[in-house]
């Protein structure tokens, strides 16, 4: 069985149904499943962190506390029971997502209850824990919504929506949550998530159920082996997923070290926060969009190249910035290419890994692949510290630009098995 095809990869749209692609609701629900998906991330991380902080907690403990988000790391585990069964409501997804919801928003308000400045740990820690099993979960089921909801030549740009949906989610809860605490201070603050949390119930609503595709599992068995069973027996399969590892590794490496970095070369905190952080941000959600819409009009399989590449020569910009004075318009041009191709990878990375996914079982595919891409964040992070110390800066952002090669030449032979073309316009 060859590898799955990577969907629309010599359709070429007119800006017309480019257009209405974009403007259409299955575009707006992957827009706001993706900021239901991001609110409650770093609220049990860096917004937890700082509670804690305030609170009066030893960094010991605090440091403990990133163990609760292990459920993202592990949410393949529990995810055949989203394929398995459907709840009585709203059908297999909706349904789902309404009672993950529900559960979600009644978490983070437990959590607002607690007390950190008391002592009281057990507390905390099993509230913050429940949010991020339940927000793993409301990602099995958006992730397997997304893919089973739009047509293969729309996923890229779905993807890409649904990422960007997923930051502002992330910066809502982040910069706005941090911001209300000082405020209202923590407690009333995670409730107003809490309540956030359940005006995004709306859009499972009325959101429209996806069709039930033929062939799904119908016993925990089927649910649990036949995804892995689907998915191990194609052709190429290992090579999918040491693609899956290594497509942004180099971007990943140079991410890990660039607030050190900047601060190296003499940017101030100011310079960092405005430039990097808030102009950073808005150009990695324009890279995003603008992916999004690419990946329409050239399709997916020459969108993975031709942003692979674009992230690749990306990273050389650290190099050139590492050999001049500080200044804050070679900053802004740095930061906004690197962001700008960054986004524009990961609506092509996202939408491949949906594209892997059989429709019978997207929940438990999808988790296991999303999983993995978390793999390099983790590991191939960790050294980046001493290879930095070690080759020096331009030294060590050359390393990443050149470890991204072999991702890409992955995506050759992948797409060979899969027997694909590239597009030509």
């Amino acid at each position: 069985m060859a590898v799955p095809p990577v969907p629309a990869t010599t359709v070429k749209h007119s800006w017309q149904d480019t257009l209405t692609a974009i403007f259409s609701g299955r575009m707006l629900v992957a827009l706001l499943m993706g900021f239901a998906s991001g609110l409650p991330l770093l609220l049990t991380g860096s917004v937890l962190q700082a509670w804690l902080k305030d609170g009066g907690v030893d960094l010991t403990s605090i440091g403990l506390f990133a163990l609760a988000g292990l459920p993202y790391t592990l949410k393949f585990l529990w995810s055949p029971l989203f394929d398995r069964y459907a709840p009585p409501l709203l059908g297999r997804r909706r349904g789902w997502l309404l009672l993950l919801q529900f559960a979600l928003a009644a978490a983070l308000f437990a959590l607002s209850l607690a007390r950190p400045a008391s002592g009281d740990l057990l507390w905390v820690s099993a509230a913050a824990l429940l949010v991020a099993f339940f927000s793993a979960s409301q990602d099995i089921v958006v992730d397997a919504y997304r893919r089973e909801s739009l047509a293969d030549d729309e996923l890229g740009l779905g993807s890409a929506l649904y990422v960007n949906g997923y930051r502002v989610g992330m910066l809502l809860a982040g910069g706005g949550g941090l911001i209300l605490a000082d405020w209202i201070s923590f407690g009333p603050m995670y409730r107003l998530m809490a309540v956030a949390m359940v005006a995004c119930i709306l859009v499972t609503v009325f959101a429209p159920e996806p069709p039930l595709p033929e062939g799904r599992p119908t016993t925990l068995k089927d649910a649990v082996f036949l995804p892995f069973r689907d998915y191990f027996m194609r052709e190429g399969a290992w090579l999918a997923l040491a693609f899956i590892l290594l497509y942004k590794i180099g971007d990943t490496m140079a991410s890990a070290m660039a607030t050190p970095f900047y601060l190296d070369l003499g940017y101030s905190k100011t310079e960092i926060g405005a430039v990097v952080k808030l102009f950073g941000f808005w150009a990695t959600i324009a890279g995003g969009t603008l992916g999004g819409i690419w990946i329409l009009r050239i399709g997916l399989n020459r969108a993975l190249w031709l942003f692979g590449l674009g992230q690749m020569i990306s990273t050389l910009g650290f190099v050139v910035l590492a050999g001049l004075t500080p200044s804050a318009v070679a900053l802004a041009t740095v930061v906004a290419v690197e962001n700008l191709t960054a986004g524009l990878g990961t609506a092509a990375f996202v939408g491949f890994m949906a594209a892997l996914t059989d429709r019978r079982f997207t929940a438990t595919q999808y988790a296991l692949l999303s999983s993995l891409m978390g793999v390099p964040r983790v590991l191939a992070s960790a050294p980046t510290g001493w290879l930095a110390e070690w080759l020096g800066w331009q030294g060590f952002f050359l390393l990443c630009t050149l470890i991204a090669i072999p991702g890409l030449m992955l995506l050759r032979w992948i797409t060979r098995l899969a027997g694909l073309a590239a597009c030509r316009a």
